[in-house]
């Protein structure tokens, strides 16, 4: 039998996404936020100099587009890290293209005028501006004051020859005619970059297709300038849950970028994840990048930036390809043993594990069958004779969890009276 005949999928079912990449700048792109958005979080630690760059090596190997390495106005300390990852990238002459992100103040830009000079690559200047009526209403704004700051800042930056990305913050709470507006000045100025962002984690699936639909049908058009010649970036939070979700949305109604985190990790309830956000376009076709990094990737960037590692994180989370309980555990071990890890891979599992450089295990506890503890013992170098696997059964049943190997192991001695 093929292997797509054993997997009916009712995702494809009726069910097409309508790109036409000749309306677009480029093909689908990430934006890793990690070392900017991510570290706002009020968990995250700032990692050392070093450990950045070990993770931006990993992002290089994911394939991965674009970096947010930092806040330059937020200090000298930001700077420097800024200038050194400048450098490691620079000296291996990487594909990520790097950016910062900075409020729109020419003192943000000015020191990405030097950065730029001094590595020779260009940095994109990711200028952000809140629009929101209630962001307004809190800041005493206008928005005459919010035309005339983002006029100032994107002027800057241009004048610079530093690439821009115009950031609306909270566009997903703000009025259609005010993005309308801000949006098609920061164009007309020289931003071929926008941002749409859901700073709050407020918009649902539907209003991202809204959303991102009323900025490429009316906005860029009503601007004078063509949709390819403007890149689309969408930049989602998970506040109600739903930044996968979103990320999803976004790239069906045709963002050209999308940004994420490691992990989800950010500010209150974190940015949307982007290990996650990847995992979901390569099963769905849309990306062809080597991921078997990604888990190394997603346990550096717990352990540097410890942001948290839930147990039952999807793909991620140690739980995620353990099996334990015996029908379950049954259907996977008879696909191991007919030596197919295509099948194994996914009789009991809707991600592959072996895509994304992991492998599923059976486990043993107190809801496990005999065949979880033949196959441990058999994996684990024992031979599997009755009276040991009927006394680690008995041992695992008497449990209130799943056996660690290190409690196996000592069940094992205990009946060789080690």
């Amino acid at each position: 039998m093929e292997e797509h005949d054993l997997i009916y999928d009712w995702n494809s079912i009726d069910y097409s996404i309508d790109r036409d990449e000749s309306n677009h700048p480029h093909e689908l792109w990430f934006d890793d936020e990690t070392l900017r958005d991510g570290l706002q979080s009020p968990s995250a630690r700032n990692p050392s100099i070093e450990q950045k760059i070990e993770l931006i090596d990993y992002m290089e190997s994911l394939g991965i587009q674009k970096v947010d390495l930092g806040l330059p106005g937020a200090g000298p300390f930001h700077v420097n890290h800024i200038d050194a990852m400048l450098k490691h990238m620079g000296d291996r002459d990487y594909s990520l293209r790097p950016g910062c992100a900075v409020r729109t103040l020419v003192s943000d830009i000015e020191p990405l005028v030097d950065l730029q000079a001094k590595h020779e690559t260009q940095i994109q200047a990711s200028a952000f501006l809140g629009t929101s009526p209630i962001r307004q209403f809190a800041e005493g704004w206008t928005m005459d004051k919010i035309i005339s700051t983002a006029e100032r800042a994107v002027t800057f930056a241009v004048d610079n020859d530093i690439p821009v990305m115009f950031v609306t913050e909270d566009t997903t709470r703000s009025k259609p005619e005010e993005i309308k507006e801000v949006y098609s000045r920061a164009i007309e100025l020289g931003a071929d970059r926008i941002c749409v962002c859901d700073t709050c984690g407020h918009v649902t699936p539907n209003g991202v297709r809204k959303l991102l639909g009323f900025i490429q049908d009316e906005v860029i058009p009503d601007s004078g300038v063509k949709r390819r010649d403007i890149e689309v970036n969408w930049h989602g939070h998970q506040d109600r849950g739903l930044g996968v979700a979103n990320n999803l949305a976004a790239y069906e109604a045709g963002a050209d970028v999308i940004h994420g985190t490691a992990l989800g990790v950010g500010e209150r309830a974190g940015n949307a994840p982007l290990d996650q956000t990847l995992v979901n376009l390569s099963l769905m076709g849309v990306i062809k990048n080597d991921l078997t990094m990604l888990n190394e990737y997603t346990r550096k960037a717990h352990e540097y930036v410890e942001v948290a590692l839930p147990h039952n994180y999807p793909v991620f989370g140690e739980d995620a390809f353990e099996t334990g309980t015996g029908v379950h555990a049954s259907a996977v071990i008879k696909a191991m043993n007919k030596g197919d890890n295509w099948l194994a891979d996914r009789v009991y599992s809707g991600v592959p594990a072996g895509d994304f450089g992991l492998q599923q295990v059976i486990r043993i506890g107190h809801m496990s069958g005999r065949s979880n503890v033949i196959h441990w013992l058999e994996r684990n170098g024992y031979a599997a004779e009755d009276g040991l696997v009927a006394h680690v059964f008995e041992v695992a049943k008497s449990q209130r969890r799943m056996m660690t190997d290190d409690e196996v192991h000592s069940a094992i001695s205990e009946f060789r009276g080690e």
